[in-house]
């Protein structure tokens, strides 16, 4: 039969953009074909997901991977498979790391040490430095580019651009939105004592790094921004100050929240996880964490990325603040986030807005983001009901650890697609990694003549 499906997932309920269906879902060269009713012999091969939720494929617009050189901390192939065993089917990788993807051909090598090994799509951003500002508007259009992020604070080596003359010129090259990390470095280094006198004790990082310095970052890139008539989008956005600013600017900003600040806060979290719930901008406290809460139900927030940031054990360990900021959190974005649906604090149709259209629609990603023919065959297919523990053996990262260990969460990933093919099933990798770059309908190829 020429009609016929690759794949046909059935009896699943499908979460679209009309809401959730009980329907089948048919797929055919790697994007979905048809949803409504079909049968066995319409099909090369059916998997029957009864019971299942099928949500359009979870995207995660900020991880950090290491490589070459940090291999034993994390690399494209251990980083993207704990992805896939989330329930992740793309990645987008920010550049803060060593060493950093600045120019055309970093970013070209990590394409090619990508491929084969990536269990998932991916792109990458390319950090503005000093030296590449001119080449901006150039490297935000090379394929599997995400974007240009930028630093205001907390870099890593030559990422830091703290000067309002130096980001205006960055956001003056190019024209796709821009991610940025705002905290004030000025008024990091005026506080810097502050940890400096706290030595054991990472409760001190979020009075180092306050909420004053998120805002006054975030209040100059906006400026700038509507000065240059760049959208930009704000990374992890921690504080109830920042969340109320930007709500007046939602025509020029988008806004990030994550996992980590929506679930922990402080003191409570530094107490018992101590170095390992540190973090840039940091965990704070309840009130700025029941903000972030009323910033997603008020629509202000418009992606959750999970600023995956792995560290070894023998890292963390060290006395604050020696120890190095950041969590691992790929592999459990999708089972935190469930978790709070099944706790009634957000709608699983918030949340796929969060986490498939919504990176989707912030960057213009081509084909990702929903349930809709035409559309990628991506799927991250959970259980609504199920309960699990997360344990630092579940997790992929070559860093070992989460801070969600112990913690038992309703709703998991039971299988991830990916372009038709099911890479995940039951907490098991399957067949070998062929994620693929992401495509950005800014930024597609011209058709040949």
């Amino acid at each position: 039969m020429t009609d016929r499906f690759d794949l046909v997932l059935q009896g699943g309920t499908l979460v679209t953009p009309a809401g959730r269906v009980e329907a089948d879902l048919a797929i055919r060269s790697g994007r979905i074909a048809a949803l409504g009713r079909f049968t066995a012999d319409q099909a090369a091969d059916v998997i029957d997901v009864t019971g299942l939720t099928v949500l359009p494929g979870a995207i995660d617009s900020q991880v950090h991977l290491r490589e070459p050189g940090l291999e034993h901390k994390e690399d494209l192939a251990t980083g993207t498979a704990a992805a896939a065993l989330g329930g992740i089917t793309a990645v987008c990788e920010m550049p803060n790391t060593k060493p950093s993807t600045t120019t055309a051909a970093d970013l070209t090598d990590k394409l090619r040490r990508a491929a084969g090994r990536a269990w998932v799509d991916h792109a990458f951003f390319i950090g503005a430095a000093g030296d590449n500002i001119d080449q901006l508007a150039q490297l935000e259009r090379m394929p599997g580019c995400a974007g240009i992020k930028v630093f205001m604070g907390s870099s890593t080596g030559n990422l830091l651009v703290e000067d309002d003359a130096t980001l205006a010129r960055v956001l003056a090259q190019g024209f796709r939105r821009v991610a940025v990390h705002c905290e004030d470095e000025a008024r990091l280094r005026e506080r810097k004592a502050i940890a400096e006198a706290s030595v054991g004790d990472p409760s001190a990082h979020p009075e180092w790094r306050d909420a004053e310095t998120a805002l006054r970052a975030t209040q100059r890139l906006i400026r700038l921004a509507r000065a240059a008539g760049r959208r930009v989008h704000v990374l992890h956005v921690t504080s109830a100050e920042e969340m109320a600013f930007l709500a007046d600017h939602k025509d020029l900003a988008t806004v990030e929240a994550t996992p980590q600040h929506l679930t922990l806060s402080a003191p409570e979290a530094y107490q018992r996880l101590g170095t390992y719930a540190q973090m840039n901008p940091p965990i704070r406290a309840e009130h700025h964490r029941l903000a972030l809460w009323q910033a997603l139900e008020q629509g202000v927030v418009d992606v959750i990325g999970s600023d995956h940031a792995p560290h070894t054990r023998e890292e963390k360990a060290l006395p604050y603040p020696q120890s190095p900021s950041g969590m691992t959190g790929v592999q459990t974005l999708l089972p935190i986030m469930l978790d709070h649906v099944a706790a009634g604090r957000l709608s699983l149709e918030r949340l796929v807005d969060l986490t498939s259209a919504g990176p989707a629609r912030i960057y213009g990603m081509a084909n990702k983001g929903r349930i809709a023919v035409g559309y990628d065959a991506d799927f991250s297919i959970v259980d609504l009901k199920a309960e699990r523990r997360i344990s630092h053996f579940w997790i992929a990262s070559k860093c070992g650890w989460t801070p969600y260990d112990g913690k038992t969460v309703t709703g998991w990933p039971i299988m991830t697609v990916l372009r038709g093919q099911v890479i995940m099933r039951d907490d098991t990798l399957l067949g070998d990694p062929a994620g693929q770059p992401l495509r950005f309908q800014e930024c597609l190829p011209a058709a040949a003549a």
